[in-house]
């Protein structure tokens, strides 16, 4: 028996399914109850901006964190970091840009204090389903 079977997703070999746009945002807001929505919105403007299924986005948020920016531990601030095979570019990434920023403003955020990290991944080096996107 192969004790690394191949991944079968619908009977497709995992190198050739679309994957992994995903976001990790930290801030010192306190999203409070609203949290969840704010997620959910990440999330459909992510499949939406990047053309992949919003059923392979991924969304964490840590809030009410510890965040100094420019000096400045206080005032609401933020830092995010979306990972993606494929979809990186300028125009995707400054509307996913303006789409998380405009979602943290009502809460306090200055458009200004927000640092969004992009960074497009190789299958290798994402990891699913006990393997990679690779196979």
């Amino acid at each position: 028996m192969n004790p690394n079977p191949p991944c079968n997703i619908g009977g497709a070999d995992p190198s050739t399914i679309p994957s992994d746009p995903s976001l990790n945002l930290i801030t010192n807001l306190d999203l409070g109850d609203k949290k969840l929505e704010v997620m959910k919105a990440c999330s459909k403007a992510i499949a939406s901006i990047t053309g992949k299924p919003e059923s392979y986005v991924g969304v964490a948020i840590t809030d009410n964190a510890s965040v100094m920016f420019g000096g400045d531990a206080d005032a609401p601030a933020a830092f995010g970091n979306v990972y993606s095979l494929g979809a990186i570019n300028m125009e995707n990434n400054g509307q996913i840009t303006k789409e998380v920023t405009e979602l943290l403003e009502p809460f306090g955020l200055d458009q200004g204090r927000i640092y969004i990290n992009f960074f497009d991944m190789d299958r290798a080096n994402i990891g699913w389903n006990k393997r990679t996107f690779a196979g």
